[in-house]
């Protein structure tokens, strides 16, 4: 994963827990300098360690963590100037859903290492949507599930999301459906 993923990791912790809980987490990740550096593609090892100590340190289960930080990178990237990329694609939630394949090839014009995850939605009515995830990474349902909360608030909507087949399960890709009010 790129510095940037690290770097969003770090800021949350930070800005939730304070930089005493922070220079814990990443004494015990083993982290460097070097993997976060924002343009700089390193190994996905490195940003599970970060998680993994962060769920040691502050006593939380990682889903909770990968949760945490799905919601935070929505307002993170946007802050961090991709905001008009991501306005780009779609107005209301299902749209930006639909759209989500083509946002990360937009990306991965500046990040050429990228490897997204991919998104497709179907059973779409006025309120719900069932939505499939693939990514060669694994454990990463919880992250999808604070991205939808985090995606909620950016569009104003109230979200709530159900696993209804993970990864883990059946080695494909995980399946959520998703409603909103």
């Amino acid at each position: 994963m790129y510095g940037l993923i690290n770097i969003a990791i770090r800021d949350l912790i930070k800005s939730k827990f304070g930089e005493q809980q922070w220079l814990a987490v990443l004494s015990q990740s083993g982290a460097s300098d070097a993997d976060f550096v924002r343009m700089r593609s390193g190994d996905d090892a490195m940003t599970y360690a970060l998680v993994g100590a962060a769920s040691e340190v502050l006593d939380m289960p990682a889903s909770d963590i990968l949760q945490a930080f799905g919601q935070y990178w929505t307002e993170f990237t946007a802050q961090e100037g991709y905001g008009p990329l991501m306005d780009a694609a779609g107005s209301t939630l299902p749209e930006f859903l639909e759209n989500l394949d083509q946002l990360h090839t937009r990306v991965g014009m500046m990040y050429p290492d990228l490897k997204p995850p991919s998104f497709s939605c179907s059973d779409i009515t006025e309120n719900s949507l069932t939505l499939q995830y693939e990514s060669e990474r694994d454990g990463l349902d919880d992250l999808v599930i604070g991205l939808l909360h985090g995606l909620g608030t950016r569009f104003e909507v109230e979200v709530s999301v159900q696993l209804v087949s993970s990864k883990a399960d059946t080695g494909v890709g995980s399946v959520f459906h998703v409603t909103w009010s």
